[in-house]
This record gives C-alpha cells, sequence and structure tokens, in this order.
C-alpha cells in the first residue's frame, strides 16, 4: 500500500513524524521561527509559461547511447546491441527500444549535451537541487540525505507558494514525490530530495510503495490495486471519521503550538497558522482524496501507461498535475540495486527499462495533450549521469559517466521536433552546447516565471540566492 512518508525522526515535545503521517501534516511542519521570520512573498513575474513540472527522475543513470543518442557510426566496441530507428526529429536516432517515444517526437526536445564532474550516484543531489555536491563520495556509504544539503527545486516551489499572497487558500501542496522516497528500496534515504536546511516545513508529500520480497522489482512487472493504493493512510471520507478522532488530530496539532513558544509576534504566528492550516486540511480534502484515487481512471488509459510501478506512477503524477500542484516528481528508483545503472548487462534495458519508459512517457505526453495540460506542463525527463562509451562486461553493462547523458523536455511552450547540442563521435563529451544541472534548474524555475533574483533564508536565516550559477535556455522555447 502506498501511504505518505516522511523521515522518521522525533520532532519537538517528542512528536513523532508518524504522528505527523496521522495528522496528515507530513512535510508541513519542523521550519524555524527564522525561517518564518525570513519569509516574505517571492512570486516573481517573468513571463513562464508553466503552472506546473513534471521532473521524470530516472536515477541510476540511463544510457545515452542505448537511448537518444546512438552512434551508429561508432566503433563496434562503442555503438552497443541495440539498433536505431528513425523519429519524427530530424537528425534524431532513437532506440528501437523506444518506438511510441520516436512516434511523439515533434513533441519533445532532447537535450543530448548534459554535463557534469560528479561521477557517483551523489549527483541525484546536482540534478534534483542545481547545486554541487559538497560533501566527499569517498565514503561510498555517505549518500544519505542531510538537513545541511541544498533544498530540491521542488521544495523551492513549495517555498515560494506557501509564502505567496493567498497561499492559505491552497488545498492542495506543491510539491509531490511519487511512489517512493528516493532510495527506500534499498534502505537509503539519498540525498536532494528533501527541503535540506531550508526547513522540514517545505519537504515533498510522498508516497511510499515496498517490495513484496527482497528480489521483487515492480518497475519490472504489473502492480495490482491492492499495492496501488495511493491513498493517503489515514485520510478517509469525513463521515468515516468521528468528532472523537478529529479532535485528537486537531490534539496532536496543538501539541506543535505548545512546542512553537519560540514564534512570538503576530507575524509569526499568522505564518505558523497558515502552514498548520495546510497541514489540518490534509485530513480534511476531498479533493486531496479524490485526486491520490487512481481507480477513477478508466483501465484502458491505465494500460496504456503500463501497470507497473512506472506508469501508474506517471498517471497519478498527470492527476496531482490536474489537480493543481506545482511540481511532481516521479521517480524510477533502483529496488534492485541496478535497474538504469547498468553495470552487468543490457538486458534489463532492452527487457523492461527502456520499453517501460517508452509506454508510460508516450502515454503521458499524448493524455496530457488531450487534456490540453501539454501547454502548461513542463516535463522533464533525466537520470543523474549516463554510461561509459566503452562497455564494462562482454553483456553490454556499462560504467558511470557523467561527462555526456541526455535530458528530455516537453511542454510550456518547449520546441518540439528539435535537439539541442551536439555530442562527440563516442557520444562521450559534448562538442557544442554544454548543459550543467545549473542551466537545468534554471531553464525550469524560468519556465515557472521563478526569477533568479530571489534569495532564500538559509539556517540561520540569511538571504542566499536561489542558484549560484546557471542560465535558462530560453531557445529551447517557442516564445524566446
Amino acid at each position: 500500500m502506498l501511504t505518505i512518508n516522511t523521515r522518521s525522526r522525533s520532532v519537538c515535545n517528542g512528536l513523532s513524524r508518524r504522528d505527523l503521517l496521522r495528522v496528515g501534516g507530513a512535510g508541513l511542519f519542523g521550519t524555524s521561527a527564522s525561517q518564518l521570520l525570513a519569509a516574505e512573498s517571492v512570486r516573481a513575474a517573468t513571463g513562464g509559461r508553466a503552472k506546473s513540472v513534471m521532473f521524470l527522475f530516472l536515477f541510476g543513470g540511463p544510457s545515452q547511447l542505448e537511448s537518444f543518442d546512438m552512434k551508429p557510426s561508432a566503433a563496434s566496441k562503442i555503438r552497443g546491441p541495440l539498433k536505431p530507428i528513425a523519429s519524427r526529429t530530424p537528425g534524431l536516432l532513437i532506440s528501437e527500444k523506444l518506438p511510441r517515444t520516436a512516434a511523439i517526437s515533434d513533441k519533445i526536445n532532447v537535450i543530448r549535451t548534459m554535463t557534469h564532474p560528479h561521477n557517483d550516484h551523489n549527483a541525484c543531489h546536482y540534478i534534483q537541487t542545481g547545486h554541487a555536491w559538497t560533501r566527499t563520495a569517498a565514503n561510498g556509504n555517505d549518500v544519505n540525505a542531510r538537513e545541511t544539503d541544498w533544498p530540491a527545486m521542488g521544495s523551492v516551489v513549495e517555498y515560494i507558494e506557501q509564502h505567496s499572497p493567498g497561499s492559505h487558500l491552497r488545498d492542495f501542496p506543491d510539491y509531490v514525490y511519487l511512489p517512493n522516497r528516493l532510495g527506500h528500496l534499498q534502505s537509503y534515504d539519498r540525498t536532494g530530495q528533501y527541503a535540506g536546511w531550508l526547513g522540514r516545513a517545505y519537504n515533498g508529500l510522498a508516497t511510499d510503495i515496498r517490495k513484496k520480497s527482497k528480489t521483487d522489482n515492480p518497475f519490472f512487472r504489473a502492480c495490482d490495486d491492492k499495492e496501488l493504493d495511493f491513498r493517503i493512510k489515514g485520510i478517509v471520507p469525513e463521515t468515516e471519521i468521528g468528532l472523537d478522532r478529529l479532535d485528537r488530530r486537531r490534539g496532536l496539532l496543538e501539541q506543535f503550538d505548545i512546542a512553537r513558544r519560540e514564534i512570538e509576534t503576530a507575524k509569526r504566528l499568522q505564518d505558523y497558522h497558515g502552514i498548520r492550516q495546510q497541514a489540518l486540511s490534509l485530513v480534511t480534502s476531498e479533493k486531496i482524496r479524490s485526486a491520490l484515487d487512481i481507480r477513477r481512471e478508466q483501465a484502458a488509459l491505465r494500460d496504456r501507461y503500463g501497470r507497473h510501478l512506472f506508469g501508474q506512477s506517471c498517471l497519478m503524477g498527470r492527476r496531482m498535475v490536474e489537480a493543481g500542484c506545482r511540481f511532481v516528481t516521479v521517480l524510477w528508483d533502483a529496488p534492485d540495486g541496478y535497474s538504469w545503472d547498468s553495470h552487468r548487462t543490457s538486458a534489463d534495458l532492452e527487457k523492461h527499462l527502456l520499453p517501460g519508459f517508452d509506454q508510460a512517457y508516450a502515454a503521458l505526453i499524448d493524455d496530457l495533450d488531450q487534456r490540453g495540460l501539454l501547454e502548461e506542463t513542463l516535463v522533464v525527463a533525466v537520470g543523474e549521469i549516463g554510461r561509459t562509451p566503452k562497455p564494462d562486461t562482454s553483456a553490454w553493462g556499462r560504467g558511470h559517466w557523467s561527462h555526456c547523458f541526455p535530458c528530455v523536455l516537453a511542454g510550456a511552450g518547449v520546441r518540439g521536433g528539435e535537439l539541442y547540442g551536439r555530442s562527440d563521435a563516442d557520444a562521450a563529451y559534448p562538442a557544442e552546447n554544454p548543459v550543467s544541472p545549473e542551466d537545468l534548474a534554471s531553464t525550469i524555475f524560468d519556465s515557472l516565471g521563478i526569477g533568479h533574483d530571489i534569495r532564500l533564508p538559509d539556517a540561520q536565516g540569511r538571504p542566499v540566492p536561489m542558484l549560484d550559477r546557471g542560465e535558462p535556455l530560453r531557445r529551447l522555447f517557442s516564445n524566446a
């Protein structure tokens, strides 16, 4: 079963994160008074076209040579076992395992030159925040999130929305993470997905699905409705909640009031009460309950997306966007420890990974388009790294390679049927127009209309730039 998930730790007054779960306030508490003091109305009108972002995160590092940057003229030791096929985009040869994506390539823009120097999976912080990893990667176990990390892009959006005029009228969170927290299926809690020093109040609402067994991979198989119950545990129709139970939930919220004695001024109280009310709305919102019930979708549409976990999560992500959520991350995690991290062999790429992505991605783009949502939804599909041009194994397993990998954009005015950037003959390095994670983050924020002059309060309440560097790739958009 999918339930709201947060990191399990106690917070003020001994109230556990599990208690927050019961209240329905996952990700809506824990900000410091200094952060509340620093909070301002920070939405900027920069002409952004996107109302929402769907960030499809393919954790592990998809191979560029088996997907969007195939090199059929390269040496046999480079080009790999898969054949290229034509697409609707001039100059784009695409993997034979992506036929549906090839058929809709007139709606997408393929960046072939994502690049950065952090050649390991801790780059999941970089790609989700726009800020380079600052801890050493020498210790391979140093992968879990800390409250000193930079905030995820989704957390920045959540912060801005919470402190914009009319935020008290919100009935839906603006940062959602599906279908599970990054790393939880491997017993990790990986960096880059949380609000970090911005404060726990801006963590995303997250669902959580568990494997059926140690060797299970729900991304590789059809999932039944019992395990795809996206409804929030503890949020049931009001007719099923007795007043005594609702009072107990309010009582838990009151514990926070008692613990927040550091909030002394009326301005602080006003800000805090807004956060408190948002938490309570999770308990009573029919809109949230309805949006999280995937069973309301027609069976034929669910089949189009694919009944595997990624397909159903993409469909749920569309429902989140439809409900008004501004930033939705849909994760393809590595329950087997490998998946997109294809060191061993290309077999899973051929059988599960590429076909599963192809099915879900094409269905998502078409579905958004048919509903009139594509023009206002920026869809980003990317991993944190790519794969080595030369294989590590005779079965075409490839190692980590962060120096050149693809990112695919669609919607929100993106110029479809085009390519951006060119790699060298082996898809090893950018030959022109390199794109950094900072550039990607800047492009995403710019599309949302979030100005680059925004300052965020750090853990001490000091204003810091939202991004250190990076330029939005406005030429990728039709209104450029």
